[in-house]
């Protein structure tokens, strides 16, 4: 007769064995569960609050070189100096605020650049050029917008072209704050 049922050894291990395959199952729902609510999160944040975006193009060198990664800060205040992102075309461009609203700029036959009659400090250029500029100068930024320029003068194509012009509040996309590749180079801009 003892030879039709299992020892209690056998029905221990088994439902040790049982046990802990539920465990391991919970384990990993519960880890899959996390990691897909973590991945959720990110997204959002950085699609609603901090877009990451790669830098294509040599129209911001040195300060921003091909293939390097950047993260914008969603914000409305922008100020002289500020690197923005700002859709044009189905594109995303990265450029330098130059002018805000109300602003008279001024681009002189060197390259020097003049806001509301005084030069532009511009340590981060390698050299100056009046580039492509076909808007009729001194010009005046209109109000809600925003004067672009490339720190690459020479092969910029920005708000001084008729073509890309003023660049509208709504279409930044947002201030960049941070370079985040290559890992070398990573930093935050002021």
């Amino acid at each position: 007769m003892n030879k039709d049922f299992p020892a209690v050894k056998q029905l221990e291990a088994e439902l040790s064995r049982v046990k802990s395959r539920r465990e391991f199952r919970k384990v990993i729902v519960s880890t899959v569960s996390s990691l897909i609510v973590v991945a959720a999160a990110a997204v959002l944040l950085s699609t609603l609050f901090m877009p990451v975006l790669r830098v294509t193009g040599t129209s911001m060198a040195p300060t921003l070189m091909n293939d390097q990664l950047v993260v914008c800060r969603k914000t409305g205040n922008f100020e002289r100096g500020d690197i923005v992102a700002f859709y044009y075309n189905n594109k995303i461009l990265l450029k330098r605020v130059i002018g805000v609203s109300g602003d008279y700029i001024d681009i002189d036959e060197n390259g020097n650049v003049y806001v509301n009659e005084k030069q532009l400090d511009e340590p981060y250029l390698t050299e100056k050029a009046m580039g492509e500029c076909d808007i009729e100068l001194p010009y005046q930024v209109p109000d809600e917008r925003i004067f672009v320029m490339g720190d690459n003068r020479s092969t910029s194509i920005d708000s001084r072209s008729s073509a890309v012009g003023c660049i509208s509040e709504e279409a930044v996309v947002g201030k960049v704050s941070l370079r985040i590749w290559p890992l070398k180079e990573i930093g935050f801009f002021s």
